[in-house]
């Protein structure tokens, strides 16, 4: 009668192993993506990558389909997996919805919730030290970055319109990591959303130079250097 309780633990914890180290898997090609050791349109080659990490090939076939869940690769028929490579017309489409999620929660902050109004202050206070610590890893930055952005639409206390605005970062989340590296100087960024909260926090929400209009300015210019910077058409 033990013999069976025992199995079972034993199943339990082989599971439990396996699943740790897909996710290890999983995270480290994420980090190396990121990274920009992995660019985009890189194939991502199952045996090469056992290989290369140690694990058995059915472990990354698991790990790569973490990633395609994420939209950091796709996943082509007789082609296989390839680090994903962002699209113009998705790039545009997902501007113009963050610009109305996030847009209805500027226009939320004078009625928002005090919590939520403070959960925007502790995501800028977090992206900003990450950027003047100068040791986070530009996955973290990207993490950081974006989640600022979310709390702006949590203002509008709408849970599926969070949720519609976390789905956009997702889709957005592998262009922005790879301009951020290449191109935009992290410290102005993160100027620029201090700027945006000021404005916030001094009330000016739609005054020409007011927090809606310095958004909406901020939106626009990440589309056009997401898609000039990466060469996309």
């Amino acid at each position: 009668m033990s013999a069976v309780p025992a199995a079972r633990k034993a199943f339990s914890a082989l599971g439990v192993e396996h699943a740790s180290t897909v996710s290890r898997v999983a995270a480290e090609l994420r980090r190396a993506v990121f990274e920009g050791e992995l660019e985009s349109g890189t194939p991502l080659r199952e045996i090469a990558l056992a290989e290369s990490l140690g694990v058995s090939r059915p472990t990354v076939r698991e790990a790569l389909t973490v990633l395609v869940a994420e939209g950091l690769a796709t996943r082509e028929p007789h082609r296989g997996v390839a680090v994903a490579t962002p699209r113009a017309d998705s790039v545009r489409d997902v501007c113009r919805a963050r610009w109305v999620l996030e847009g209805a929660g500027v226009h939320a902050w004078t009625v928002a919730d005090p919590a939520r109004r403070q959960r925007v202050r502790d995501t800028l206070d977090a992206y900003t030290a990450a950027v003047r610590g100068g040791e986070a890893s530009y996955e973290e930055l990207n993490e950081r970055h974006l989640s600022f952005h979310v709390s702006l639409v949590e203002l509008t206390g709408s849970p599926r319109l969070v949720q519609m605005a976390e789905a956009l970062m997702d889709e957005l989340k592998l262009a922005l990591a790879q301009v951020d590296r290449l191109h935009r100087n992290a410290h102005d960024e993160a100027e620029a959303h201090e700027g945006l909260v000021a404005l916030l926090e001094a009330g000016d929400i739609d005054g020409p130079g007011g927090a809606a209009a310095f958004l909406r300015k901020h939106i626009d210019d990440a589309e056009v250097e997401v898609i000039e910077a990466l060469g996309l058409e």
